[in-house]
């Protein structure tokens, strides 16, 4: 982001490309969909706030997924992790009803409940690389890690999710 370059104008189409990424990736962190949207409306919020103040930001993208990142594990701090019974309690609801696409909506719960067995650390970067698609050099820019770090987290991270999937 140049000085010259209008903030509105950068910051509208931040919000247009990567709204539902960021929203997509807080939920895949959270397994809430309320949450969620708040999240990606906090890192926004953040991130406006930053540029208002004059700040340089050099990659919007990744700056908005470190934000994100920030705030999911603030959040996490926060409150209990809520197990999957107690969200199907809650009224969670994938968003799949028909009869027909029953079997999607178990196997749906089948990996998500694998999902969040994984430890911590491999679900992030699992989210990052296979729901946001990005590659592991700017995984590493946003979590401030090396290229080959995340790149072994890649790799066990796929190991655990083999392991428990075959339980």
């Amino acid at each position: 982001m140049s000085p010259d370059q209008d903030i509105d104008a950068i910051f509208n189409e931040a919000y247009e490309l990567y709204a539902d990424a960021i929203f997509r990736h807080c939920y895949f962190r959270v397994f809430d969909r309320d949450r969620a949207r708040d999240l990606m409306q906090d890192t926004f919020m953040k991130t406006w706030e930053y540029m208002n103040k004059g700040e340089q930001i050099d990659n919007i993208r990744a700056f908005l997924y470190r934000v994100a990142n920030n705030l999911v594990i603030d959040d996490v701090r926060k409150k209990k992790e809520a197990s999957l019974d107690t969200m199907m309690e809650a009224g969670f609801n994938p968003g799949v009803d028909a009869s027909v696409e029953m079997k999607a909506k178990v196997d749906e719960w089948k990996v998500l409940s694998t999902f969040h067995k994984i430890d911590k650390h491999y679900r992030e970067v699992l989210v990052m690389r296979h729901v946001d698609g990005l590659s592991p050099s700017e995984i590493a820019e946003i979590t401030g890690e090396s290229t080959n770090v995340i790149s072994v987290r890649l790799h066990r991270a796929i190991q655990q999710l083999r392991t428990h999937l075959k339980e």
